[in-house]
């Protein structure tokens, strides 16, 4: 009953357009700040490497950690590039309801990493509601550029499927 009212109502839909549209409007604003400011992740990668999240007296998150440590640093600028790139691109999906599910996807991976690394801010309040994006699949992007691409998507995977099958018939 909930999974038709998230999936399927049309009313619920305009609320995902409003709540996508937040987000969207969110990220999108994020991912410009750093591209205009000049961001840099290296002091932030470091000190997240330095200052891990601690439970205890152990890490929390150790394996992210050593993620940070010997993959991230290393490439910290190829990161400059990559999150305010995937902030942008975020935030597009979600303004422009195209590809909202992946889009909301990637948003709580980014959301996550953050929590991670030990940045609490927005984060928690962010995922729980691109949560309900992600529950919603198709119908958050009902008022968007979803109502014509997932069935194109749909339509042209199918086909293709359909024609693999034959051949090995």
């Amino acid at each position: 009953m909930i999974g038709d009212l998230f999936r399927k109502n049309k009313y619920a839909a305009f609320v995902w357009l409003v709540l996508r549209l937040y987000l969207g409007v969110t990220w999108l604003t994020l991912g410009i700040g750093k591209i205009t400011d000049g961001f840099n992740a290296q002091g932030f990668l470091s000190g997240a490497v330095a200052n891990p999240v601690m439970r205890e007296g152990s890490m929390v998150y150790p394996n992210y950690v050593a993620f940070l440590e010997h993959v991230a640093l290393p490439n910290a600028d190829l990161i400059n590039v990559v999150i305010p790139m995937g902030e942008i691109l975020v935030g597009l999906g979600l303004i422009a309801g195209v590809l909202t599910s992946f889009a909301a996807f990637f948003a709580i991976v980014m959301n996550m990493s953050f929590l991670m690394a030990g940045t609490v801010s927005t984060n928690p309040w962010m995922i729980a509601l691109t949560f309900f994006l992600l529950v919603a699949g198709a119908n958050a992007g009902r008022f968007g550029g979803d109502r014509w691409l997932l069935p194109y998507i749909s339509k042209k995977l199918y086909s293709n499927s359909k024609a693999a099958r034959a051949r090995h018939s």
